[in-house]
């Protein structure tokens, strides 16, 4: 079963691992982009007298980062519960029976102004035929554990400003690096905020029933920086950059926060550098500085493309 795993979650890795291609620029840039702020309902899942509610923005759980809320209330009466603790575990089902998971807060945190409980997921691939996520819920109420599961769908991530990337670092581990912010930059300086995750190769045999949230183990990773070397590749913009962007670093909410300077519209690829809290360099290249005018600009081993 170990080996099963992780042939299926190196799998999903590769097939993330090179961000979308842009096959018609001048239709995507066109596109509008809109900038989800509103929590809706997403799933709705009932046990015995309770309904859980799991809210994401534009209530749509899409490819990359999702922040998600979970809420408990009365089937009846629709009053929020008092609930100790929640535990949320999405798991993708594949055809031959592969399971596989995806960064996520397992153990959610308590949200006292929402009366909920926050979390997040990174989804790597969105619901298709022969491959689905489903998500395992269970909470406390009173001293008593329920858990429920229920399938989801997981929608493309139309936002290239959300993309993600995954990878095998130098250290023979797997990383993910999923753009939180913003999802609608402007021209200028904008803060740019992403989360590292490094997957958890477990090293013993489930000891639960499944899912076993041992087998599917994903960490923010903690102290690491992540260079930042924005270009314009197109052949007309001759890979050009940008002053005052700003290397990533992580701060107290686990994410890693940054500055890049989007001097116009159009076409951009974040280059990176990633290195661990030692200054060991895992994964990135260094981009040229030379101006190339009429020639697509080199990139980072290490990039997620953008556009906006």
């Amino acid at each position: 079963m170990k080996i099963t795993r992780f042939c299926a979650v190196a799998i999903i890795f590769a097939m993330v691992a090179c961000t979308k291609d842009k096959t018609d620029y001048e239709a995507e840039i066109a596109t509008e982009v809109t900038e989800y702020v509103e929590f809706e309902e997403a799933a709705r899942i009932t046990v015995g007298d309770y309904d859980i509610g799991v809210e994401a923005l534009n209530g749509t759980f899409y490819v990359g980062y999702n922040e998600v809320r979970v809420k408990v209330t009365d089937k009846q009466t629709g009053a929020d519960m008092q609930v100790s603790s929640v535990t949320f575990l999405p798991i993708r089902k594949e055809e031959g029976g592969n399971t596989t998971s995806c960064p996520h807060r397992y153990d959610m945190n308590i949200s006292t102004d929402e009366n909920c409980f926050s979390g997040y997921a990174v989804f790597t691939d969105a619901s298709r035929p022969g491959g689905n996520w489903e998500l395992y819920i269970s909470f406390t109420i009173d001293g008593q554990l329920y858990s429920v599961h229920q399938a989801i769908t997981v929608e493309e991530q139309l936002n290239m400003n959300l993309n993600m990337t995954s990878f095998t670092g130098k250290d023979d581990e797997q990383y993910i690096i999923a753009l939180v912010s913003p999802q609608r930059p402007k021209v200028g300086e904008n803060e740019l905020v992403a989360g590292i995750y490094r997957f958890e190769q477990p090293n013993s045999p489930p000891t639960s029933d499944f899912p076993d949230p041992s087998q599917f183990t994903y960490t923010e990773v903690s102290g690491y920086t992540l260079l930042l070397d924005p270009r314009m590749p197109e052949p007309s913009m001759g890979n050009h950059s940008s002053p005052n962007n700003v290397d990533l670093t992580q701060r107290d909410d686990g994410l890693y926060y940054g500055v890049v300077n989007y001097t116009m519209t159009g076409n951009w690829t974040l280059n990176f550098i990633l290195q661990n809290e030692e200054g060991r360099i895992l994964r990135g290249t260094e981009v040229p500085t030379v101006f190339t005018p009429g020639i697509e600009g080199v990139k980072s081993e290490l990039y997620i493309d953008v556009l906006f």
